[in-house]
């Protein structure tokens, strides 16, 4: 059985759902319920069409980045403040963030609660990073040569979301253990299947750090950067890879030893087809097994709709589906999920299904 030292994974991840007020009568817009104070928080609209957008402990209360797009970071005029409980929202960003009578997620990943210098690397980095979890976020200035980055975790990460935050035009790199080797990896902001080359991550993370190229999406010449690292915890996240089918009738069960409360799931090689968007779910969107699960993109900034009829278990999922974005027949899928509740936590307590 599988087996955790976490017993409460909202601690360190959660989803919120709150509607936008505009911040009426100059009053500020509390979001509470996410219970830790949060050093990342990815955010969307739901039923509207705009991009996704994250902030984080080293970027400051203005400053945002978007999965579906290349652009560098840039400022917003709503301003976001954490707190132990969530976070103060002062400002309205039209539809993107807090606008009147729309509906938005956030999820949400605790770090450090701090920032610190960690010089395991060639390249200096500051790092606020969980090793409970297995979750680290990092700021490095890149060399345009390579190099290394201390990312603060102990373990060896499974999972790296990396982005330039100042050069317009710059795609997210993904590294995914499953994919099969550093030299593979995928955009985060694209639809392409895992793509090949060494100059991204330039050799295999280990347990102190992480390998950035020459190029300027993971390490640009003075420019600054962010990753989202993240090491598998066992019982409260996994990465992984299944095999599609087509089938929905018997669709393959994507095994975590955890009743999932976030899945994220992308196509990774369909004979060279570049297709699919980033699907992601949650436990608070979609709390039951429901036919027509709602489903979001990180790729896309397209409201949230009907999605792959997916089924969440006390130990896994899977799609009841045919869809190439899901389950083509043939294909190869990563995915990284977060655990809702253990199979079996320290107090012995076992999950049940839906």
């Amino acid at each position: 059985m599988a087996y955790t030292t976490i017993n409460k994974p909202s601690e360190y991840f959660n989803t919120v759902l709150w509607t936008g007020n505009s911040n009426l009568d100059n009053a500020n817009q509390t979001i509470t319920g996410v219970g830790f104070k949060p050093d990342l928080f990815w955010t969307k609209i739901r039923n509207a069409a705009d991009e996704h957008h994250l902030r984080d402990i080293h970027q400051g209360n203005t400053s945002r980045i978007r999965t579906s797009s290349s652009a560098a970071a840039n400022t917003s005029v709503c301003s976001v403040v954490p707190n132990s409980d969530g976070f103060v929202i002062t400002g309205d960003d039209g539809l993107e963030f807090n606008q009147t009578g729309n509906n938005y997620v956030t999820w949400n990943w605790r770090g450090a609660g701090s920032t610190s210098s960690n010089t395991n690397g060639s390249i200096t980095s500051t790092v606020s990073a969980n090793t409970t979890s297995g979750f680290s976020i990092v700021n490095y200035t890149g060399t345009a040569s390579n190099a290394t980055v201390g990312h603060g975790l102990g373990a060896k990460p499974s999972m790296i979301i990396a982005k330039n935050l100042v050069t317009n035009g710059e795609d997210w790199a993904v590294y995914h253990k499953s994919l099969g080797g550093y030299q593979y990896y995928l955009k985060l902001n694209g639809t392409t299947v895992a793509l090949t080359n060494t100059n991204r991550w330039n050799a295999e993370p280990d347990t102190n750090v992480f390998n950035v190229g020459a190029v300027a999406e993971t390490n640009g010449s003075g420019a600054n950067q962010i990753a989202y690292v993240f090491a598998e915890k066992k019982g409260f996240s996994k990465c992984g890879i299944y095999s599609g089918n087509a089938s929905s009738s018997s669709p393959p069960f994507v095994y975590t030893g955890f009743k999932p409360s976030f899945i994220m799931v992308k196509i990774a090689s369909t004979g060279g087809v570049d297709t699919g968007g980033w699907v992601m779910y949650d436990n608070q969107r979609y709390p039951n097994n429901l036919s027509n699960s709602p489903v979001l993109f990180a790729n896309f900034s397209e409201a949230e709709s009907d999605g792959y009829n997916l089924e969440m278990f006390s130990n896994g999922f899977r799609f009841n589906s045919t869809s190439v974005t899901v389950n083509g027949s043939g294909n190869t899928y990563i995915y990284y999920a977060v655990a809702e509740q253990p199979l079996v936590g320290t107090n012995g307590v076992p999950a049940t299904a839906r």
